[in-house]
């Protein structure tokens, strides 16, 4: 019984024990899974610190900056565009503007357009130019309402701001071509910053330095240059409280202006070369032939680039847009006409070249050339009798030419002219250069998937059939055949001074080619030249004038004749007449100036263009004008006027 008891009290302190263990082993579970669950709540946190203080750090510290500080942008100065003399061509001014932000506003913006008009004076065109700009604005931009208010109209909204939430007093820096419409081709202009330009700017990376911004160069050297002329934006950096209240100024960056720029062009020249058109249409391109520097750069009609600043309104615009006179057409290099026989001294020359022809070869110009049964007539309707190669220059002979074309083919033509730039692109410093069309058998093949006939080639001789060249391409020639063959990149920018280091870099032409043609030769075609200005087509434009000029009429054909038909320019409707052309420079010897003029449907050159190259010509060389204009600068030189004057005959 002892024994039994004995082994009766033990076997219940093995239980206790065995339990006494359990929950021991149990307790170290649970404290070894909270160890691990704590463990990894701070691995957790610790992945979580690591990717926000050091993989996401430049982010997360960029978005606490913005809490407490915004960047104003500070757009910088335009450059200035100047003549060659330094007057200016675009400039810029500062004036107040009156502008509504849309996500400021509560109340309908018509209400409070109407509202604001019986403070300020809001016109019709104000509130289409508004609409207009606010369908291509985000909401959160301010729009003007109203530009160049006066000190009282300030005055008076100040007084009434309270009433306006969202409109507010806005000091901007504008552009302005203090001339208007003379020389707008050139110039170009600047316009609201469209989707389109937008695209650009943000696939050339440049979108920093245009916040801020609104308006952008469109066309022609605003266009070209906006790099040059844009500057670089200035950063304020401001500390802000939680409402956007500015409270002081942590950084900033001051603006860089644009580069101003120095153009070629003469201002008084162009004013004289825009002026002689009249009211015809036409370009004319002026070019120093010893520099590659443009002169004189026209097209008519123009328009006068202010109208853009600040959007154009949709009336001032659909009547540019639709006018049939195309005044926003730059007919100087984007228009493509057959340049008629102005294209008769390069024929000669590679007549010369070839050896097809010589200085002695001579036709009887009985007024029509015959090609497999085909007559191919003399415009004049004359019959210039026995002619030699300078006497067909003189005289301005189709039929020399119809043979001459004949003899060379049309691939001799074709590889002659080439280098001399026409069909070509002349590299000008401007945006939307047209090529032209310089034919021959595989350009006919590519475009009309027709082979060449022998009938084609007789009328590029004298600048028709399928040429198309524009009237750049055409005055680089000339100015080409001027420097005895050199030819220079034709250029509109002579200098780009920054202000940034004070420094002015000089712009010359790129390229400088040297023409496959003998002086001899090209001697000679001058020569033959200088006698259409003394007896021959031109010789009624240039009668008395004291210097010698080399030059070649034109007149290019707009809508064919019937075979058999007489041309009758009284019964065509003017846009059907003929283009009146005319190619010069002067003084012949020893050129300052060459040029080529086209008249739109002005007739016979000689009596449309030629009176308007030596409108020019007068101007440049003797200082001679009918708008009581100063002479050019280089004639007022301290050597006196009676030495310029003889030194620009010679």
């Amino acid at each position: 019984m002892r024994l039994f008891r004995r082994l009766s009290s033990i076997v219940p302190r093995q239980r206790t024990i065995s339990s006494v263990e359990s929950n021991a082993a149990e307790f170290r579970r649970r404290a070894i899974f909270a160890l691990c669950f704590i463990f990894f709540c701070f691995s957790l946190l610790a992945v979580r610190f690591v990717w926000l203080q050091v993989i996401r750090h430049n982010q997360y510290s960029s978005q606490a900056e913005n809490n407490r500080s915004v960047t104003i942008p500070s757009q910088p100065s335009r450059g200035l565009i100047l003549d060659r003399n330094g007057i200016i061509l675009a400039r810029n001014y500062w004036a107040y503007s009156l502008e509504i932000t849309p996500s400021k506003t509560e109340e309908k913006l018509s209400t409070l357009i109407e509202r604001l008009s019986r403070v300020i004076p809001i016109s019709a065109t104000d509130q289409k130019r508004f609409k207009r700009l606010l369908a291509e604005s985000k909401r959160f931009d301010p729009i003007p309402i109203r530009l160049d208010l006066t000190e009282s109209e300030m005055a008076m909204f100040l007084v009434n701001k309270w009433q306006f939430p969202g409109v507010e007093l806005a000091s901007r820096e504008f552009r302005q071509y203090p001339f208007g419409s003379l020389g707008a081709h050139l110039l170009g202009y600047m316009g609201r910053i469209s989707e389109a330009d937008e695209k650009r700017i943000e696939q050339d990376g440049l979108e920093e330095q245009y916040r801020g911004a609104y308006n952008i160069g469109k066309v022609g050297i605003e266009r070209t240059y906006e790099n040059d002329l844009r500057g670089t934006v200035g950063k304020s950096l401001l500390e802000v409280t939680a409402g956007g209240r500015p409270i002081r100024y942590l950084a900033s960056a001051p603006s860089v202006p644009g580069k101003n720029l120095t153009l070629s062009i003469d201002v008084n020249l162009q004013k004289v070369a825009e002026h002689a058109f009249g009211g015809n249409n036409g370009a004319l391109i002026a070019i120093d032939p010893a520099t590659g520097e443009i002169l004189a750069f026209v097209s008519k009609p123009t328009y006068d680039p202010n109208l853009f600043l600040n959007g154009i309104d949709y009336e001032t615009w659909n009547s540019l847009n639709t006018s049939p006179r195309k005044p926003l057409l730059n007919r100087a290099m984007r228009g493509i006409y057959p340049i008629g026989s102005t294209y008769k001294p390069f024929m000669a020359l590679a007549g010369l070249e070839s050896g097809v022809i010589t200085p002695s070869t001579t036709i009887n110009d009985q007024g029509v050339y015959e090609l497999g049964g085909h007559k191919f007539r003399d415009a004049s309707k004359v019959h210039k009798g026995i002619l030699n190669l300078r006497r067909s220059i003189t005289v301005s002979s189709d039929v020399y030419y119809y043979k001459l074309a004949h003899d060379l083919g049309a691939e001799k033509i074709h590889d002659f002219m080439e280098p001399w730039g026409f069909g070509q692109l002349t590299g000008i410093d401007l945006l939307g250069e047209q090529k032209g069309v310089l034919p021959n058998a595989e350009w006919k093949m590519k475009q009309f998937h027709k082979p060449w006939l022998a009938g084609d080639t007789i009328s590029l001789g004298i600048g028709q059939g399928y040429n198309a060249f524009t009237l750049l391409q055409l005055s680089h020639a000339v100015a080409t055949l001027a420097n005895r063959g050199v030819s220079l990149q034709p250029h509109l920018v002579k200098a780009i001074f920054d202000p940034a280091t004070q420094k002015t870099q000089p712009v010359t032409s790129s390229y400088r080619k040297v023409m496959p043609a003998s002086r001899k030769n090209i001697e000679f075609i001058i020569d033959a030249m200088t006698t259409v200005t003394r007896e021959g087509t031109a010789a009624g434009a240039f009668r008395g004038a004291p210097y010698v000029a080399a030059g070649k009429t034109g007149t290019a054909q707009v809508v064919g004749i019937a075979q058999g038909q007489k041309y009758n320019a009284a019964a065509l409707a003017k846009a059907h007449r003929d283009h009146g052309l005319f190619i010069s420079f002067a003084p012949a010897a020893s050129p300052r100036i060459a040029m080529a003029v086209l008249v739109e449907n002005g007739g016979w050159g000689a009596g449309s263009a030629a009176p308007i190259a030596r409108t020019v010509l007068d101007y440049w060389l003797l200082g001679r004008n009918s708008l009581g204009l100063p002479p050019p600068a280089y004639l007022q030189k301290p050597a006196g006027p009676a030495s310029s004057s003889k030194e620009a005959q010679q």
